[in-house]
C-alpha cells in the first residue's frame, strides 16, 4: 500500500480540433483587453498572425522573439514590449521556448497567460520554468508560470515535421516516465503517465510512416498533454537534471538531448525503480523500458548521439561535475563513475548499458 499526497493545478483545457477559433472567446472569459501574442521567428510568425486576427480588437500585435532555453535578455526584451503595448495578458503560440517565454513573463509580471501547443513539450501543463542565464539553466517551480488556459488544436500539429514530432513526443515521454518514479508519485498520476506513454508510443511510428494521420496527430497530442500534466504535478530526477545541464551548457537542442538521454537514464534507474520500468515497458510492449525506448528512437529515425547535436567530447566530465553538485531527488544515487559511463555512451550513441539487476 502506498501512502501520497495528490494535487491538482488549476488550469483549463480545450481539447480537440479547430478550437484554436476559440481563443477570443477563453480571452473574454479572463476579462482581459490587451492581448500579446507571442511565438518564435520564421515559420511560427504566420500561426501567431492568425491568431492576433482572431483575437480582433483584443490583439497587441505579435513578438516572435521567443529563443530555446529562455535566455533571461530575450525575456527583458519582451517585457519592453509588454509594457510599451499595455499588455495584461499573453497567448504563447508554437513549442517549449513559446511557452517559456510566456512563463517567464508571468512570473515577472503575473499577467494571464493562453497555451497554444503545437508540439508534444508539454510545458504548458506545468509550474516550471526553465531559464538561462550566462550559460546556466536555472529550474524553479512557481504556481505563477502556469497559464490559465491551455487549447489543444490537433490541427495546428498537423504540419509538425515527422522529424521533429519524433523528438518533441519522445521529450513528452520522459515527463512521464521520470513521474513514475519520481519521490511525489501517486496512483492517479502512475495511471495518466502509463497511458500517456501508450498513447505516444503508438502514435509515433504511424506519424513517421503517414504525416498524415490524423488519428495518430490525435492520439500524440492527446498522450503529450496527459505527459506534461505528469510532470507539472510531481517532481523530476535524474534525466531532466541531465538535460537541463546539456542544454544550459552547450545549447543543445531541448527535444533531441531529451531523446538521446531518456534510454540511458532509465537504464541507469532501472534497478531502483522496477515497478516503474515495468509500467514503461508494458506501454510500450517491450520487455526492457531502456532498451525499448532507444529501440523507439532508432525507429523514428531520430539522432542518438550527442556528438550528432552539438556537444563537444569534453563537456561530459563537467556535465557529471554538474549533475553531482546540484542533483534533483533520484531513485538511485548519483555517482560520478555511472554517470560518465552513462553520458559516454549517450555521446557515441552506443545503447543503454545493461546495468547489474536491471
Amino acid at each position: 500500500m502506498q501512502s501520497f499526497v495528490y494535487e491538482t493545478l488549476p488550469s483549463r483545457v480545450v481539447f480537440g480540433q479547430g478550437t484554436v477559433t476559440q481563443v477570443r472567446a477563453e480571452a473574454e472569459r479572463l476579462g482581459v483587453r490587451r492581448v500579446l501574442v507571442l511565438s518564435t521567428p520564421g515559420r511560427g510568425e504566420a500561426l501567431a498572425h492568425e491568431i492576433a486576427a482572431l483575437l480582433g480588437n483584443l490583439s497587441a500585435g505579435v513578438h516572435a522573439g521567443a529563443v530555446m532555453h529562455t535566455p533571461v535578455e530575450v525575456t527583458e526584451v519582451a517585457l519592453q514590449v509588454v509594457r510599451d503595448a499595455g499588455v495584461d495578458a499573453v497567448v504563447a503560440v508554437g513549442g517549449g521556448s513559446t511557452i517559456g517565454l510566456g512563463k517567464a513573463i508571468a512570473l515577472r509580471t503575473d499577467l494571464p497567460q493562453i497555451a497554444v501547443p503545437t508540439t508534444y513539450a508539454g510545458s504548458e501543463m506545468t509550474t516550471i520554468l526553465g531559464e538561462t542565464k550566462e550559460g546556466v539553466k536555472i529550474t524553479q517551480r512557481t504556481p505563477k508560470v502556469l497559464p490559465e488556459v491551455v487549447i489543444y488544436d490537433v490541427d495546428l500539429t498537423m504540419a509538425l515535421p515527422a522529424s521533429i514530432a519524433a523528438t518533441s513526443g519522445m521529450n513528452a515521454m520522459a515527463h512521464a516516465v521520470e513521474a513514475l518514479y519520481s519521490k511525489e508519485t501517486n496512483p492517479v498520476i502512475c495511471l495518466m503517465a502509463e497511458e500517456g506513454l501508450r498513447a505516444i508510443a503508438r502514435a509515433l511510428p504511424r506519424i513517421k510512416d503517414d504525416p498524415q494521420d490524423r488519428a495518430a496527430r490525435w492520439d500524440a497530442l492527446y498522450g503529450a498533454w496527459l505527459c506534461g500534466a505528469c510532470l507539472g504535478a510531481v517532481g523530476m530526477a535524474l534525466h531532466h537534471k541531465l538535460c537541463h545541464v546539456l542544454g544550459g551548457s552547450f545549447n543543445l537542442p531541448h527535444a533531441e538531448t531529451h531523446t538521446i538521454i531518456l534510454p540511458h537514464a532509465v537504464a541507469y534507474n532501472a534497478s531502483a525503480a522496477p515497478e516503474a520500468m515495468d509500467r514503461v515497458a508494458n506501454a510500450l510492449g517491450v520487455e526492457n523500458a531502456a532498451q525499448g525506448l532507444f529501440a523507439l528512437a532508432r525507429r523514428l529515425g531520430a539522432k542518438q548521439a550527442l556528438r550528432d547535436i552539438g556537444m563537444p567530447a569534453d563537456g561530459i566530465e563537467m556535465a557529471v561535475k554538474a549533475a553531482v553538485a546540484a542533483p534533483y531527488w533520484n531513485p538511485r544515487p548519483l555517482e560520478e563513475e555511472g554517470l560518465r559511463d552513462l553520458l559516454s555512451r549517450a555521446w557515441d550513441g552506443d545503447p543503454p548499458r545493461k546495468w547489474l539487476n536491471s
